[in-house]
Order: structure tokens, then sequence, then C-alpha cells
């Protein structure tokens, strides 16, 4: 018989929440808040603005850091694919050394990098072909053929070109590395928009070699996702480019085109906290009158004194293409005046062309304002490197 009289010796259980941390290696699931084109009707460039939610995620950032975005493979280019090649989507699939799988269909459209070409896969690639094309092209004497062949292609245009291919379907597979994620400079700042992150970003399309490109991040935030939608995301510090610690310190911030995203960042930081610190900013694009991102809350800013100074230089709208560097050149003397009261010098935006061009026009206005040889010029602006004035988020 049982006795009720007896109390239970078992302690009753505790619920503990359990803490998601959120990382490169386990993403936040981000809702689109809102998204849309910041160009107008009549420009060449569709430039999207993103903005999504960090509630409940434990993520935070500062202006300068970056959004890492795990993008997902155009849904025609896998079809393509799998139709080339005759395979089925729904066979299984080893996808890395784990051990672990997939079905192909998913693994092409969620895990593998399939639109960028290297060394390394066409090498590999070349063992299950008996094509003398590819046999002659990784030979190391034509490594510069090579590299040229690489350019602009992906996977379809590789087994297009060199089959017939004696190789399964994992064979293909095991040549491909895991889609790396896409890293974007954050376009807002965490004070002014808490449980925000925002994102500028250019839909890449190009045609090469007969077929159409796509950006495969840009194009699928551009054409694929909408406010609703989420995406997977994690918070990428940048060490190396952030505001300076004193809010009454200057600034001077270079960035055309996509280029404005952190310095959005800064001047709405600026904005929220203050202080005595003057804010310069240099924008450049093609038109003004489709392609100036942004310009509405620009000229607030400015208004609102939190945008000391605006110059825009917009390429396409005259015969001569004026660029940011020459707008910096034609302010030459109150730019050296910034720079000798202790301001810090941001660039970001394009790597290849821009930015050198804007390190060359800042040494000029050096050399010209302070009087300098261009030896001394070339110290100086190594100078501001050393001491972090000088910070440049290239790409």
């Amino acid at each position: 018989m049982q006795n009720n009289n007896v109390k239970s010796t078992e302690q009753p259980k505790v619920q503990r929440a359990v803490t998601v941390t959120y990382s490169r290696t386990n993403p936040f699931q981000a809702e689109i808040l809102k998204t849309y084109n910041l160009n107008k009707p009549g420009s060449k460039k569709e430039t999207r603005h993103i903005e999504l939610s960090l509630k409940d995620s434990g993520l935070s950032y500062v202006p300068g850091d970056c959004l890492g975005v795990f993008p997902e493979n155009d849904p025609e280019l896998v079809k393509t694919l799998l139709t080339e090649m005759n395979w089925d989507a729904k066979e299984s699939v080893t996808i890395n050394k784990k051990g672990e799988t997939l079905p192909l269909g998913e693994a092409l459209s969620t895990y593998f990098e399939i639109t960028l070409l290297n060394k390394k896969i066409v090498q590999q690639a070349a063992q299950f072909t008996e094509n003398e094309d590819i046999q002659k092209l990784i030979l190391p004497e034509n490594k510069d053929q090579l590299k040229e062949y690489m350019d602009g292609r992906d996977l379809i245009d590789l087994l297009r070109e060199f089959g017939p291919w004696d190789a399964s379907t994992q064979d293909i597979v095991s040549l491909l590395r895991k889609m790396p994620p896409r890293l974007y400079s954050i376009a807002s700042s965490l004070t002014a928009h808490p449980d925000e992150v925002h994102l500028t970003i250019g839909a890449v399309r190009y045609e090469a070699h007969g077929r159409e490109r796509k950006g495969v991040c840009s194009v699928q935030c551009a054409e694929r996702v909408g406010e609703g939608d989420t995406l997977p995301v994690f918070i990428q510090q940048n060490k190396h480019f952030y505001l300076p610690e004193s809010t009454d310190t200057d600034i001077i911030m270079v960035g055309p085109g996509t280029g404005i995203a952190p310095f959005r960042s800064f001047i709405e930081e600026r904005a929220v906290t203050g202080g005595e610190g003057k804010t310069w900013l240099f924008f450049g694009d093609q038109h003004e009158a489709t392609d100036f991102l942004y310009q509405d809350e620009l000229e607030k800013y400015k208004q609102d004194g939190a945008l000391t100074k605006l110059d825009a230089a917009f390429s396409r709208d005259t015969d001569k293409k004026v660029y940011v560097q020459h707008k910096m050149l034609e302010n030459s003397k109150e730019l050296f005046e910034w720079l000798e009261a202790g301001a810090f010098f941001y660039v970001c935006g394009d790597k290849q062309y821009m930015a050198k061009d804007v390190h060359n026009a800042l040494i000029d206005i050096v050399e010209k304002e302070g009087g300098m040889s261009r030896e001394a010029a070339e110290e100086y602006v190594t100078e501001m490197q050393k001491e972090k004035r000088y910070q440049r988020d290239v790409y």
C-alpha cells in the first residue's frame, strides 16, 4: 500500500536557459526588414539597401565592422549544371572529410562554390579526361594561359569545354571547395539602430565568354530574397578600420559607390554620440540624377551638422571624367589643414584603381600644400598609416 504521507526527496528540475552563441560556424538567421534599390530609374546599376534584424541574436558590432553572409547559388545555374551533366539532384554525395552527406541538388545550391575556378580544380579535373587542351593548359610553362582561362569562367564552362569526362558525380563534386561567406562593410550604427544591421550591396551582373554572369550573394540579395526572408549572417570584426576614440577628432572619408557603406555607419554614429569632431565625405558614382546613394540622408546630416562637408564627383555627367581624387585635389589646401590638425583619413572601395589614385592624390596634396619634396610627402603619409590615422578598407 502506498503511503501518501511520505515526502519525496527528489529535487524539482530547474529549467536553465541555454545561451546560443552565433558566429561564423553557427550563423544567425537574420530576418530582412527592408530592402530597396538606392539607384533611381535609368541607372545602369542596382545597389540594394538591406536592413536586417539582429533581435535576440546577442550579436553586436561597431562602425567599421563587416557582416558575413552565407549565400546560395542561383537555382538556374544549379539546374543547368544538373542537366548538362545528366546528374540526379537526389543522389547522395559526400561533402567533406567528416563524411557528411547531402543530396546533390542541395549540395550544389548551398554548400559548394560553383561560380569560381582555381588552379587546383583545373589540375585535378584534368585527371578525369583525355582532352588534350586541358592537359596543355595545366603544364607549368602555361601558367599565364591557365590564369587567363580561369578569369570569368565557372564549373559549367570547365565541364563543357574539356569532356568527355570519365568521372563519377562524387569525383567531380570532390574537386569543389566549400562556398565561403561574403563579407560586406556594415552601413549602419548599432547605437542609431538597436537590434539592426544595414548593408549596401551592388548587384554584380556582367557577360563573359558568351554567358551572363551574376554575383552569387549580390544577385541573391537583389533578386531572390525579400522582406520577411532570412539570411545566415555573422559579425566579422575589422580591427584595421574604426573611428577615432575621441569624438572630437576630425574625420575625412573617401567612399565612391558602395564604398560609402562604412561611412554611413560613421556619420550615423557621430550624429548620435555628438562631439566636436568635423566630418568630411567624398562620394563618387556615375550620374548625380540616378546614382547619388543616400543623397537625401546625407544632405539632411549636412543640414543638421553631423556631416560638415560633402563633395561629390559624378564621372559620366561631364565630358571630362571627374572622380573623388579630383575633388580632393580641388580642396587640397583645406584638406591638408585638416590633416595638420590631426584628422583621420579613410578610404573604402575599389582596390585596383580608386584606392591607388586616392593614395597618390593624398601624397600630391601633402607635397604641394606642405611645401615638401615627394620623398618627404610619402614619409608624411606613411607616418599617418603607422599612427593609424590613415585607414583603408579596400576590395
